[in-house]
């Protein structure tokens, strides 16, 4: 059988997986397994996380956010190589709870990686990447926010995912996914608060 493709959910999720070797899994281990000039890959990594379950864990969603801040704010600078403060860098998670969200997210993650190819390249390139990347960093803002809301920062997650899967892979249509979910969300937050006035 012929290894996973750099490029798919599959094989972001085995380095993640491959990162899991001890007790605890820190970001350093998963910088180790994704390389520290890999931008989106780890943007997509983060977001898959908050996507899974362990986004129930009191902090993730804000240490989270700050990663994708400072990684995506480092892409639109153009670094060469990604910088994190140690803080960042050390922040763990058990393993045996990595592995078991990454279990769950296996077989969604086959599914869209079979039906993901270059189209609707406009989105994924030129100033609409640019606008994707600012999307990239403006959602993740509000996830502080919501941690009095459990797995609510799933869904800002899931479009952070969908977007740089999407710029990643070079699937616009992903991209598109990833703005049809934060209007639903905007959306949303627009009617509670509504609702709450």
């Amino acid at each position: 059988m012929t290894p996973p493709d750099r490029g798919t959910l599959t094989a972001l999720l085995d380095r993640l997986e491959g990162a899991a070797t001890g007790d605890e899994v820190s970001v350093q281990d998963i910088l180790n397994k994704i390389g520290d000039r890999s931008i989106m890959p780890i943007v997509l990594a983060i977001a898959l996380v908050l996507v899974s379950p362990l986004s129930g864990i009191p902090g993730l969603p804000t240490i989270s956010a700050i990663i994708i801040l400072l990684v995506v704010g480092q892409a639109l600078a153009r670094r060469r190589h990604l910088w994190l403060p140690a803080f960042l860098r050390d922040r763990r998670l058990r393993s045996d709870r990595m592995i078991k969200s990454i279990a769950h997210m296996r077989r969604p993650a086959h599914w869209i990686d079979r039906h993901s190819h270059p189209r609707l390249r406009i989105l994924t390139s030129g100033p609409l990447r640019l606008v994707t990347l600012l999307a990239c960093t403006v959602v993740p803002m509000i996830w502080p926010f919501l941690e009095l809301l459990p797995f609510v920062t799933s869904i800002g997650a899931g479009a952070v995912a969908l977007m740089s899967f999407g710029l990643l892979t070079r699937d616009g249509l992903y991209v598109l996914w990833g703005y049809v979910v934060v209007g639903a969300m905007v959306a949303a937050i627009l009617w509670l608060l509504q609702a709450g006035a």
